[in-house]
């Protein structure tokens, strides 16, 4: 049973995601027995060129952003197959200075407020049947290879004024669908990839205007290394293409085309607690783009 405390901990990353394309999720398709309930606290830290909505391409800035996230997981049962259920919501706070010929934004913009709550629904199609505690650690001994999927929907819940380029929340709908694949390597290691899509409704009033952005390709890959039981790292990249927006009908200059690497740290506290640790860095192709994220969270198995 202690061994399979331990690895539920890796389910518990999905509740601390920053960001949209930027977002490094390791292990977020491994299993967790039918019925494991966790509650995350997560605080990320971003500095550099980027704003709250990372899907809005912004350079030449300087940003601090803060942001404490509150998160909560349940698994269930479908068709037979591990799934599970996140809600995450963020609250924001920071400023962004610096001018940009682009965006028109000049001087300093200082910014706070609850941030696009978000719902993201994943089944194990391949490899992971829906499992009682005693099954999942046999499966934990024993590491198949796994084909998930997942569709994330986030909300326009956040603070918005429409007279503002840059904002807490974004003033639309998205959506990502996501595959990924889990496979073991050796005992101690394992290789995920994951690649998917985000889309985006139109924001109607973007400083009066109406935006419009096409779909964000995402691939990500991590490789796990195992340590002991419940304490793992994982070495952390991802890539990711599109996103070019129109204004009223005008195509803007601003297709993403960038990667991001970094590292991602778990290690169990007293049972069923632990403590996340993650950093990561970008953009590593565009020079224009220069970015940090710092990721701490606490999570708690009930």
């Amino acid at each position: 049973m202690k061994a399979t405390v331990f690895s539920l901990f890796a389910v518990a990353l999905l509740l601390t995601n920053p960001g949209i394309a930027q977002e490094l999720t390791p292990r977020a398709y491994w299993p967790a027995p039918l019925g494991t309930r966790i509650a995350t606290i997560g605080y990320s830290y971003v500095s550099g060129d980027t704003i709250p909505d990372p899907s809005l391409p912004v350079s030449g800035v300087d940003s601090k952003i803060h942001t404490l996230q509150l998160g909560y997981l349940q698994t269930l049962n479908l068709w037979g197959r591990t799934a599970n259920v996140v809600l995450a919501l963020p609250y924001s706070e920071g400023d962004t200075v610096g001018a940009d010929e682009e965006t028109g934004m000049s001087g300093k913009r200082d910014y706070q407020g609850i941030g696009d709550v978000s719902v993201t629904l994943s089944v194990n199609f391949i490899g992971a049947p829906s499992m009682t505690p005693q099954q999942f650690s046999k499966f934990r001994q024993n590491p198949r290879p796994i084909l998930g999927g997942s569709l994330k929907l986030v909300a326009p819940t956040g603070k918005y004024e429409n007279d503002r380029v840059i904002n807490v929340g974004a003033n639309r709908w998205a959506m990502k669908a996501e595959l990924g694949f889990i496979t073991p390597i050796t005992p101690k290691w394992l290789l995920e990839l994951d690649l998917g899509s985000w889309m985006f409704a139109d924001n109607d009033d973007f400083l009066g205007l109406t935006k419009e952005q096409k779909p964000l390709m995402a691939l990500q890959a991590h490789l796990v290394r195992r340590i002991r039981r419940g304490w793992w790292v994982s070495l952390d990249a991802s890539f990711y293409k599109g996103g070019r927006s129109t204004l009223d009908g005008n195509r803007l200059n601003d297709l993403q085309r960038d990667s991001k690497v970094g590292i991602t740290v778990v290690y169990p506290v007293a049972g069923k607690h632990a403590i996340k640790f993650g950093y990561s860095l970008g953009s590593v192709i565009d020079s224009n783009e220069d970015f940090d994220v710092f990721v701490l969270s606490y999570s708690k198995i009930f």
